[in-house]
């Protein structure tokens, strides 16, 4: 994925040219126009080699081989399109999918819509406005590289919490005492126990000896469970599905128990990768310096950020960004603030946990969102609050290189006379 960042303020005055991709999964429709707003070009490509071979040459045969002075438009940020239009050397702003509607209903007021259409709306809406927009620029290959394992991750994790639900739901039916057994369903030991013992009947036969024998096996001899885990399995046939439940049942369990273990296997691995990246970034030590970061919210909130601070010329546009900053309205006599969609949700789900993290481990953190709470905010708007603090640190950090200090935190509080302070103390 690429970063929007501001370009050089002379770059737009090179632009003679203005191209709205409309895109879509097997084709792209592309309308062109010129400084004056005539169109130049109207063309639908396939979404193949051919296609963007097409394309490009349909370019150079109209503003010459130079095609970085060609501004294109499109609908996203990322994806394959982007990256095309990148390898020809164009200019790429992308624009928010309601502006797009904005721009469109300028063109066509009555509701009428075709793609042609949006690929010219979004060609004159660049070359009208477009001096004002941010152009896309890459990060390093690293940090895009640790940004795609992060998401990813977060997409396996995301399916393992769906299977484990699928699991839940159908031991639920014919073998509680699986479910009473375990609180944890994400851990290995809890999936090894389900193909060990698929169902209440063979989890009896088995025995005490070769329950004793898989607890201490998997390491789940504790003391306070020991047992009442045995207790448990002596009394799982007592309370179960009936023989059609239980053999249908419990091969669905055994089948995603399986899939599970083949997936924590894969989490292993990006987790693997993803810990060799972050080490080997020039900004992760900025990152690990914050309390409650860890290994693992660090290389998230790091990779959606980026490697370019001038993305984020002041704290207020990332905070806006990670979403913590509340949206305003206000017209004649009516105002009022609401929560903020619009922004990058990869990055406010990280950094909502990470703003909680910080509260177990840093004083002047649990005191401000203690505070907040008081004045009767919720448990999350109370950590967006928070989150605002939180990343106007980080910003100055980020932008200075510097890690994070404890105690020039606290003096710069006691200097300045905070009330997080003398709450603190």
């Amino acid at each position: 994925m690429r970063r929007l960042s501001s370009g050089p303020a002379d770059d737009w005055d090179r632009r003679t040219g203005f191209v709205g991709l409309d895109w879509a999964k097997n084709h792209h429709d592309v309308v062109a126009v010129d400084r004056d707003g005539r169109i130049a070009m109207e063309l639908r490509i396939d979404d193949d080699a051919k296609g963007w071979r097409r394309l490009r040459e349909r370019l150079i045969e109209w503003v010459g081989a130079d095609l970085s002075v060609v501004a294109a438009t499109i609908e996203t940020c990322f994806g394959p399109a982007v990256e095309r239009l990148l390898e020809f050397g164009c200019a790429v702003y992308p624009i928010s999918p309601k502006a797009a509607q904005s721009y469109r209903d300028r063109k066509a007021p009555s509701g009428v819509k075709d793609d042609l259409l949006d690929a010219w709306s979004l060609a004159d809406g660049l070359r009208t406005d477009g001096h004002g927009w941010r152009r896309l620029v890459p990060d390093d290959p690293m940090t895009q590289h640790l940004r795609m394992l992060c998401r990813d991750e977060k997409g396996l994790i995301e399916q393992r919490t769906a299977l484990v639900n699928q699991l839940q739901d159908a031991l639920h039916e014919y073998y509680p005492a699986a479910l009473a057994a375990f609180d944890d369903w994400t851990m290995p030991a809890a999936w090894a126990f389900i193909e060990r013992f698929p169902t209440p009947q063979k989890l009896a036969k088995a025995g005490r000896r070769r329950w004793e024998k898989f607890l201490h096996t998997h390491r789940l001899y504790r003391p306070q469970t020991y047992e009442k885990r045995l207790g448990i399995f002596a009394a799982a046939t007592s309370f179960c599905g009936n023989e059609p439940v239980t053999a249908a049942k419990s091969m669905l369990a055994v089948a995603l128990a399986r899939q599970l273990r083949g997936l924590e296997a894969r989490l292993t691995e990006y987790r693997r990768q993803i810990e060799s990246l972050y080490a080997q970034h020039v900004d992760s030590g900025i990152f690990d310096s914050l309390p409650g970061m860890g290994p693992k919210l660090g290389p998230r909130i790091l990779s959606e950020m980026g490697d370019r601070r001038e993305r984020f010329p002041d704290a207020e546009s990332l905070q806006c960004y990670a979403g913590p900053a509340p949206v305003s309205f206000q017209s004649g006599q009516i105002k009022r603030v609401v929560f903020r969609r619009a922004c990058n949700k990869h990055l406010r789900h990280a950094v909502h946990l990470w703003v909680d993290e910080s509260r177990q481990r840093c004083v002047w953190a649990q005191t401000y969102y203690q505070k907040k709470r008081e004045e009767g905010k919720s448990h999350a708007c109370a950590l967006r609050c928070l989150g605002q603090r939180w990343l106007k640190i980080l910003w100055k950090m980020w932008q200075t290189r510097t890690p994070y200090d404890e105690a020039y935190h606290t003096r710069n509080q006691v200097r300045h006379g905070s009330w997080v302070v003398q709450l603190s103390a």
